[in-house]
């Protein structure tokens, strides 16, 4: 019986160890969070009144008490490597090719992707269909690394994705979301908020998008105005132009 205990103790031993260093990194996480929280919200409250919008406010407010959870919890891959940096032209042709492809949400969950391969040849418009929670949005949340795959690879232009920084993969990719969504400011600020694009490149993005000759046609042209959520914007179809703006 003493063997027994004594073995089962000496197996459970690195359980422990590890389940300790967890709650040892959470508590540091969120000790540094609620002091950022802290810092935030006396800094909220030493602005002048009438100077940030409530609303605004609140939405900081609401993010930040959850701040906690997500510290805990993420944990991703490094945003740049050094040593596998990708082309600032990559990816030129936009070839994806899955290998044997495997993705769970966790580590004991059953898998959700089991083993998929295919190519995606670069060019083309590929329409990926199938019943709810067949899933499609998580190969989507595996080609931006959102969660990293099990099992397998996945190649753009014959490069391991799995082999670069975060940063140099979801730069060079973008996506549509279903709900079309507009940020408060201008047409410029929505397209590009980071600034790092000429007029030139907006422009063209916009012609590409047939809404060149809509934003053309306001005397403001990329800096017309945005309200809030686009409201004085709408998505109608683009042969009809009083459909864009209200």
């Amino acid at each position: 019986m003493k063997r027994n205990l004594y073995l089962l103790d000496y197996f459970a031993r690195p359980f422990f160890y590890i389940l300790a260093a967890i709650e040892w990194l959470c508590l540091r996480m969120e000790l540094l969070s609620t002091c950022v929280f802290s810092f935030c919200m006396l800094l909220l409250v030493s602005f002048p009144h009438g100077s940030i919008d409530p609303s605004m406010v609140g939405l900081a407010v609401t993010y930040g008490l959850n701040l906690n959870v997500r510290l805990s919890r993420w944990s991703e891959a490094p945003t740049v490597i050094e040593d596998s940096r990708p082309s600032s032209l990559w990816p030129e042709n936009g070839t994806i090719e899955i290998v044997d492809l495997k993705v769970r949400y966790k580590e004991n969950p059953p898998l959700v992707l089991h083993g998929v391969s295919c190519i995606f040849p670069g060019g083309k418009n590929i329409r990926i269909v199938g019943r709810t929670g067949s899933g499609k949005s998580t190969l989507i949340q595996a080609l931006f690394r959102l969660i990293e795959p099990a099992e397998g690879s996945i190649h753009i232009d014959n490069i391991n994705i799995l082999h670069i920084g975060l940063h140099d993969l979801r730069s060079h990719l973008s996506i549509i979301p279903q709900d079309p969504t507009l940020f408060e400011g201008t047409i410029r600020g929505n397209l590009d908020p980071l600034e790092e694009h000429s007029d030139k490149d907006i422009w063209e993005a916009l012609d590409k998008s047939q809404l060149g000759e809509i934003i053309r046609d306001k005397g403001r042209k990329l800096d017309t105005p945005v309200i809030e959520n686009g409201d004085n914007w709408s998505v109608g179809h683009p042969s009809g132009h009083k459909n864009y703006y209200k």
